[in-house]
């Protein structure tokens, strides 16, 4: 089953650690492998390297 993705901006439904999937932009995110945790009810970050609107799976 794939990971579901979670787009910047969107709130956490749950609490874990996350790391950005792609960019929204269509660029690719390998070069970001930083793993994030995140709190239920947070908002999602832009990605850490790039900082664009990223989507995030869970790790």
């Amino acid at each position: 089953m794939a990971n579901k993705q979670f787009k910047t901006g969107e709130k956490e439904p749950e609490s874990g650690n996350y790391k950005v999937d792609k960019l929204v932009n269509g660029s690719s995110a390998r070069q970001d492998n930083t793993t994030i945790e995140v709190n239920e009810g947070d908002q999602f970050p832009p990605s850490p390297s790039e900082n664009e609107a990223a989507y995030w799976i869970k790790a």
